[in-house]
């Protein structure tokens, strides 16, 4: 539990420059919640054993019956995708309308 603990850090948003604060909700963070974008830091969830660090654009929204709505990630750097949860119920929930507007 402690690496966990350890993860839930506030970091600055390497896209848009925005504190992002530790989620309050049981869960950690790992992207921003206002542009949406992550860094590629995992090949598994949580290992941070991915050597690419490259910026993980948002590129999609999709739904999960168990778990719940996803933000589908590519990485700019070596393409690969990854899904991670919307948070919610926090002290920064994840500002999905800003990605909707930046499509249309």
């Amino acid at each position: 539990m402690g690496r966990r603990r350890e993860e839930n850090t506030s970091f600055i948003c390497e896209n848009c420059s925005l504190e992002v604060l530790p989620l309050t909700n049981g869960s950690y963070r790992n992207h921003c919640p206002h542009c949406l974008y992550s860094k590629h830091l995992d090949d598994k969830p949580g290992d941070r054993s991915s050597t690419c660090g490259g910026m993980m654009m948002p590129i999609d929204i999709s739904y999960n019956a168990k778990k719940g709505y996803q933000i589908v990630h590519q990485c700019l750097k070596c393409k690969a995708e990854k899904k991670n949860k919307v948070a919610v119920d926090s002290i920064q929930p994840d500002n999905i309308m800003y990605y909707y507007q930046q499509l249309v």
